[in-house]
This record gives C-alpha cells, sequence and structure tokens, in this order.
C-alpha cells in the first residue's frame, strides 16, 4: 500500500480493508471502458504482440477532506511498446500554461463565467492508424458480490 492507503496492485486492492470500494471503482471502469467501445476482444493474430496492463489505484478527496472517492484505472503498459512495431508517431496534445493564463485573463476581462470539468475517462476518442493488443491478463466479475478472476 501507498502511504495515502492506495493499493498498488490489484492483489493488494482485494487485500484491502476496503476491498468493495475497489472493486466497485474497478467495476465502474470497466463499464465505462465497455460503453465508450474502446476494445474488442480478439485473438492475438500471428506476429503481433500483446502489451501487459495494470491497474492504477487512486483514493480523491473532496476540498474539504469529508468525501473520499475510489477511482481505478486500467492502464496498459506503453513503456513496452516499439517504434515502427507497435507505434508509428507520438503526439501527445498539452496545453501551454500561457494559453491557460491568456484564456483566465480573457474570461476575467469580459465577465465570463469559468468551469471546471471532470473527464472521467483516460482515453482519447480519436481513431488509432496501428493496432494495439492488450493483454486480458486479469478479468474479474462481479456477481452477486462475489469476485471471480481468471488469469
Amino acid at each position: 500500500m501507498t502511504d495515502d492507503g492506495e493499493p498498488e496492485c490489484f492483489e493488494e486492492a482485494l487485500e484491502s480493508e476496503e476491498k468493495q470500494k475497489w472493486l466497485d471503482a474497478m467495476q465502474y471502469e470497466m463499464k465505462s471502458l465497455h460503453a465508450n467501445h474502446t476494445y474488442d476482444l480478439v485473438k492475438l493474430p500471428k506476429g503481433k504482440r500483446a502489451l501487459e496492463n495494470r491497474w492504477i489505484f487512486k483514493v480523491k478527496q473532496d476540498v474539504n477532506s469529508t468525501f473520499s472517492k475510489y477511482k481505478a484505472r486500467l492502464v496498459v503498459k506503453g513503456f513496452r511498446q516499439k517504434k515502427g512495431v507497435d507505434f508509428n508517431e507520438i503526439l501527445s496534445p498539452v496545453v501551454k500554461m500561457s494559453s491557460i493564463r491568456t484564456m483566465l485573463s480573457l474570461a476575467t476581462t469580459l465577465d465570463f463565467e469559468v468551469e471546471k470539468m471532470d473527464v472521467k475517462t483516460n482515453f482519447l476518442h480519436g481513431n488509432l492508424e496501428e493496432e494495439i493488443y492488450m493483454k486480458q491478463q486479469m478479468v474479474f466479475l462481479l456477481k452477486a458480490r462475489k469476485i471471480i478472476c481468471v488469469g
């Protein structure tokens, strides 16, 4: 467990006193990925590599620290990708702080309202040119609050 009481892996989440909260967070993530058609379950084609994945766990506190939200994200171990095999180009859209300052300055000058948005799904909506394969390392099904792990 981390200093914040967050599991560092799937097994630690299952052994945690907060097991059910972590299972609910993982279930929410899987439903979100499924609802957004993020992936298709397929057999790995001959000559292709499948990347591994892992769960990332975070406890989010509200401003007053009176409410904790348990978040789980399924992420691919992208550092194992090879250029020319798994991808051809890297594009990571980021915003510059000077752009944020300019937008906030304009909003203040023009008396616009500024709102914060929380993105609940952590993936891009763009179409990939390459086919990326990820191992289905750990599948879990929740039925009647029982967990079934398939490796």
